[in-house]
């Protein structure tokens, strides 16, 4: 009696367990193309309306051409994520040089049109020269898409992008992890005690982000709400490329702050992917602290 028993709780639990898996599985592909379809709405908004404050004005100039090219890829890439949840496979691409500055400038001008539709002042500037950093342009396009677009849509009045080169120096460690104090300079005339990171702020003046960054990301990753999927994709993405994806304290609206490892070599993928399910599916956040979003808050 007893067997049959453990033998009925045994299958019982099993059972369980491979619903709960199909359950976590069903609920990460639910998430990914959620992701999915929210980043091919956005850049075929602003393409939309880029082509629409052309219109009448005569040849669309360069930087407007390039900036409508870019959302275009952005949908292509979100079209071929909602391919890649259908075949289960991931979908991986090579990292390349990417000149920051540009990318950033192309973003600004593909949402310039969404700014004026909604009133909005978007301001656009950079210190010191244009750092270079490794990844894959286009998921990096969705990340300055998406923190431009949401202070647009959530903060209104004035949204300022500004762009920036920082160097961090940090301990020199050796294998053992004790500090080497005595061999710092040559260190860092060798690049290992000091980093050059790149910095992206976007800043609005609206009322403020609703929840600190790493909840909004839980919130989204749970399917709780739409808002804060964009700020999960960006913290998703920053951590993919060896960054971060943070809030910063403001007078006033929201600060968001994006830093990424600037020169060098490519960074490794953190997650064997940098799509828009990177960082966890659904139940990524579930016993997690800030850091299992992607996301942070008030970084230095």
């Amino acid at each position: 009696m007893i067997a049959v028993e453990l033998g009925g709780w045994l299958t019982a639990s099993a059972a369980g367990f491979a619903a709960a898996r199909t359950w976590r599985a069903a609920a990460g592909r639910m998430e990914t193309v959620a992701r999915a379809c929210h980043e091919l709405r956005g850049p075929l908004t602003a393409v939309r309306l880029g082509l629409d404050s052309g219109a009448g004005n005569g040849p669309l100039s360069p930087a407007k051409l390039r900036a409508i090219d870019l959302e275009l890829g952005r949908a292509a890439l979100a079209l071929d994520d909602l391919e890649a949840v259908g075949t289960q496979r991931t979908l991986w691409r090579a990292p390349e040089p990417i000149d920051l500055a540009q990318l950033v400038s192309d973003s600004v001008e593909a949402w310039r049109p969404s700014a004026a539709e909604k009133g909005v002042d978007l301001r656009s500037s950079w210190s010191g020269a244009s750092p270079t950093v490794w990844g894959d342009r286009l998921r990096l396009a969705q990340v300055t898409g998406n923190l431009i677009s949401n202070a647009i849509e959530h903060g209104g009045g004035v949204v300022e992008v500004h762009g920036s080169v920082v160097e961090q120096h940090g301990s020199a460690v050796d294998v053992h992890g004790s500090v080497v104090e005595q061999h710092r300079s040559l260190l860092e005339a060798h690049g290992c005690g000091a980093r050059t990171r790149a910095r992206i702020e976007v800043s609005d003046t609206g009322p403020g982000l609703p929840a600190p960054v790493p909840e909004l990301t839980c919130r989204a990753q749970g399917g709780r709400g739409r808002r804060g999927r964009g700020l999960a994709i960006a913290a998703a993405i920053a951590v993919e490329h060896g960054g971060r994806l943070a809030a910063a304290p403001s007078v006033r609206g929201a600060r968001l702050v994006l830093e990424l490892p600037a020169g060098g070599w490519p960074v490794a993928p953190a997650g064997g992917g940098a799509g828009p399910d990177a960082g966890g599916g659904a139940g990524s956040c579930a016993g997690g602290g800030a850091g299992s979003c992607g996301g942070a808050d008030a970084p230095a």
